[in-house]
This record gives structure tokens, C-alpha cells and sequence, in this order.
């Protein structure tokens, strides 16, 4: 099968070095499609820049379109050797927005990528242009998956041996088919996700070592955190509530209509804590926006940024 990268990205996919939260240099994927004013495509948890495959292309036309994957995901480095912290993403984000950018961007970002842009958004309102936020945990209460809560209750050690013994390669028709299936079950029109779909949103598990682990510290710190929240100790859910606030720029949030994960309440109730923000409810969208709705996504954005003179 094409590389992905090379199919969509003029120079196929490019590598930036940043430092990370723990201090040590990183390696950061990532493409970039288009001129113009920077727009970042911002993943979500266990996700890559493939998720925004729908999205590339359209808003190319306008802009400087930039997909990166997280430290931990996709082909971005993960390092095994060190344990994250809470809020790295937020500082990594900052890190990767000053390397590539020479102005303040669009941040485009779904589910955990939404929460991470939020923090930024309320931490450093200077640093972002505009922001559209999809579906964002920024209310949670659980963990919305079965699968997720497994992952987090299973020691990382646990998690080590069996990417070490490389399982998910070993058993990648059984990964490919139970990732088709939870995938689906995000979708409103499940019959949308191919088999090439599946092929590449299952690739970093099955092909590049290290990633289950990656997802897995992520789901377990996402665990304390929630935990934190409900026993009223301290907590980084409750800061970036806290900063909703202090965003200064434009910001529309877009939720889908049948998100059962995080529910469209979740959706109006940031609304209120944002001053200049715009909300909008996604007809017939789960929590995958981006790959369900992503033709109203685009028409949303590009709308947005064209009535808050971005364009």
C-alpha cells in the first residue's frame, strides 16, 4: 500500500525535533499541505494524523495546513525509557506551535487533542489565533470505553511485555477486526470506514513497536486525573475549566449530536465558559466528527474563519 504521507503531503512526511515536558529531544512527524496562514489538525487520544484525512485537502485550498502526531502516537518518537506527566501535550503543543509557525495558527482539534488545545488556549491565549474544538472531554466523568478503562488498570509492565513480544503484529488480523469494530461504533454511517481505513488507522499498533504502550501511560494518567476530579483533590481537569475563561481568541465548538461518549450538554455547557465562542451541533455525528461529519466539519471552519476575518 502508497505511503500515506507521500500520497498527501507534498514532501511526504518530515520530521521537526523538539524538546519535550521531561527536557529531552523528540522526534515530532508531521506534513503540511497548502500556503497561507498556519492551520494545525490536532489528533485525539490513540488516534494520528490519518484521522484527518477527510479534512486535509479542503482546507489546503485556504490555508497552511499542518497534521503532526503527538509524542507517542502515530510515527512520532515514543520513548519508553521515561514516564510522562500530566500535561505534557500542553507544553509540546507550545514547543511544536513556535518551531512551525511564525504566526499565531488555527488549531483545529478533536476529543483529547481538543482538551490539550483548551489548556493552551487558557494558559497562553496569545499563542492561538483562532480555535475549533470537536467533542471534548473537558467535562468527563469516566473514561468512556470499556477497552480504555482495561488499558487503565493494567500495569504499563504488563502493557511492555506484550508489545515487546510484538502480539499485535503477530495477531494483526484479530487487532485489524476489533479496531474496525469499536471504530464503527463512533461512526453514524458505520459502512464509511474501508479497509484501508482500518489498515492505516491500526498501523502504528501492529507496525511501530512501543505505541500501545505510549496510549496505555495516557489512559492511566487520563484515569487519575478523572479520579482527582470526584475526590475533590487536585487536578488538571478542574484548571483548565478554571481557564475557560481567559480564552481571548474566537473559538467555535462543534459537537456531534449522538456523541455518546461525551454528550452534546458537555458541548453548550463550554460554550457558557468561553466568552467569544460559537457552538454548533453536528446532525447525525458520533464522536469520530472528523471522519463522520467531516464535510459539514470543513463547511463549519471555513464559515468561522471567513466571519471572524481569519481568511
Amino acid at each position: 500500500m502508497k505511503d500515506w504521507w507521500q500520497v498527501n503531503f507534498p514532501k511526504g512526511q518530515q520530521n521537526l525535533i523538539i524538546t519535550d515536558a521531561n527536557g529531552y529531544p523528540v522526534k515530532i512527524a508531521y506534513g503540511e499541505k497548502g500556503t497561507g496562514r498556519p492551520l494545525i489538525l490536532l489528533h485525539g487520544l490513540g488516534s494520528w494524523s490519518y484521522n484527518w484525512r477527510h479534512c486535509i485537502n479542503p482546507l489546503s485550498q485556504y490555508f497552511r495546513v499542518i497534521c503532526f502526531d503527538a509524542k507517542g502516537y502515530g510515527f512520532s518518537e515514543k520513548p519508553l525509557s521515561r514516564r510522562e506527566e500530566n500535561g505534557h501535550q500542553v507544553i509540546e503543543l507550545e514547543r511544536i506551535i513556535a518551531a512551525l509557525c511564525d504566526e499565531p495558527p488555527v488549531i483545529v482539534a478533536e476529543s483529547l487533542g481538543a482538551l490539550v488545545s483548551l489548556a493552551l488556549a487558557g494558559e497562553n491565549p496569545q499563542l492561538i489565533g483562532r480555535l475549533v474544538v470537536m467533542n471534548a472531554p473537558i467535562f468527563a466523568q469516566t473514561l468512556p470505553h470499556w477497552v480504555m478503562g482495561l488499558l487503565a488498570q493494567t500495569p504499563l509492565e504488563v502493557i511492555h511485555t506484550i508489545d515487546f513480544l510484538r502480539l499485535a503484529y503477530v495477531f494483526a488480523p484479530i487487532v485489524r477486526e476489533v479496531m474496525a469494530i469499536e471504530r464503527r461504533r463512533v461512526l453514524f454511517d458505520p459502512s464509511i470506514l474501508t479497509q484501508e481505513d482500518i489498515y492505516w488507522l491500526t498501523y502504528p499498533f501492529i507496525e511501530i513497536p512501543g505505541t500501545l504502550v505510549k496510549v496505555a501511560e495516557e489512559l492511566q494518567i487520563a484515569a487519575r486525573e478523572i479520579e482527582n476530579l470526584q475526590a475533590k483533590q487536585p487536578n488538571m481537569l478542574n484548571k483548565i475549566q478554571n481557564n475557560l475563561s481567559a480564552i481571548e481568541c474566537p473559538t467555535l465548538i462543534l459537537w456531534g449530536d449522538q456523541d455518546s461518549w461525551f454528550p452534546v450538554s458537555h458541548g453548550e455547557k463550554l460554550h457558557h465558559h468561553i466568552p467569544n465562542s460559537r457552538f454548533q451541533i453536528l446532525e447525525n455525528c458520533y464522536h469520530d466528527a472528523s471522519t463522520g461529519a467531516s464535510a459539514v466539519v470543513n463547511a463549519a471552519i471555513l464559515e468561522f474563519l471567513k466571519n471572524t476575518n481569519f481568511f
